[in-house]
C-alpha cells in the first residue's frame, strides 16, 4: 500500500513574515533601551528629578518611539522613573520617609544575602572581592562618582550571587535601582577619600567565617550612608 504523500505546509505570506520581523525588531530595540536606561539609573548617572523625554531618549539610543516608550514604561513599573499624568518622566526625588524606607529594605535583605553566601564564599571570591574594592578606590581617586557606585554595586552583587537566592536578589536591585539617583546625591555629600571602611570588615568576616560580624558589617555599610541624607 502507498503511503500518502504529506502535504506541503503552506508558505506564509510575505506581508506576515515582514510583520514577525518587525516585532522582533522592536522587542530587541525595546530591550536595549530598558537595560541601557536601567544601568545608567541604578549607577546614579542622573540626578534625582532629573526630567527626560520620549523623543531625547529615542534618539539618543536611535530608535522609534515605541521601543522608547515600552521601556519607560517598564522603568515606572520598577520604580526607577516616575510619570505624571501630564506624561511628564522624571527620575524619582526621594522623601525623607521613602529614603528610610529604602533604607530598612536594605538592612533586611542584603546581611541575609550575605549570610546565605557565607558558607560558598571561597578563597577565589573574596581575591575577587577584593580587587573590585581596588577598583572602588580608583573611582575614588579620580572622583568618578557613577563609577564608584557601579563598582560599590558589583562588589555587593558579586557577594550575593554565592547565595543562590534569584528571588531576594531581584528584590534588592529593585532597591538599588529606585535609589540610583539619590546614591549619586550621597556621593557628592560624603566626599570620600577612601573606600568604605565597612567593605574591610565585610571582606575579614567573611575570611573568618563571622556570620554576626558579617551581617553587622554589611547593614552598616548599606543604611549608614543612607540615613545621613535625611534633613
Amino acid at each position: 500500500m502507498t503511503a500518502e504523500p504529506r502535504p506541503i505546509p503552506a508558505e506564509r505570506p510575505p506581508v506576515e513574515k515582514a510583520a514577525e520581523k518587525a516585532a522582533d525588531s522592536t522587542a530587541r530595540a525595546h530591550d536595549r533601551v530598558y537595560r541601557a536606561l536601567r544601568a545608567r539609573i541604578m549607577h546614579g548617572e542622573m540626578a534625582p528629578g532629573a526630567s527626560l523625554t520620549l523623543r531625547g531618549i529615542a534618539k539618543s539610543f536611535d530608535v522609534s518611539m515605541t521601543p522608547a516608550r515600552e521601556a519607560v514604561r517598564r522603568l515606572a513599573a520598577e520604580g526607577a522613573l516616575q510619570l505624571s499624568l501630564s506624561g511628564r518622566i522624571t527620575t524619582p526625588a526621594l522623601s525623607n520617609d521613602r529614603i528610610e524606607e529604602l533604607a530598612t529594605l536594605r538592612a533586611l535583605l542584603e546581611p541575609e544575602l550575605a549570610a546565605r553566601a557565607l558558607p560558598r564564599a571561597h578563597f577565589a571570591l573574596i581575591d575577587r572581592l577584593e580587587a573590585i574594592n581596588q577598583g572602588v578606590a580608583q573611582m575614588v581617586a579620580c572622583h568618578d562618582g557613577p563609577g564608584y557606585i557601579r563598582l560599590n554595586l558589583e562588589f555587593h552583587r558579586m557577594l550575593y550571587l554565592r547565595a543562590q537566592s534569584p528571588a531576594i536578589l531581584q528584590l534588592t536591585e529593585t532597591v538599588w535601582l529606585q535609589l540610583g539617583p539619590t546614591m549619586r546625591a550621597l556621593y557628592g555629600r560624603l566626599q570620600r577619600t577612601e573606600p568604605p571602611r565597612n567593605h574591610r570588615l565585610i571582606l575579614a568576616a567573611l575570611k573568618a567565617g563571622d556570620e554576626p560580624g558579617l551581617r553587622l558589617a554589611v547593614r552598616t555599610d548599606v543604611t549608614q550612608g543612607l540615613r545621613m541624607l535625611k534633613g
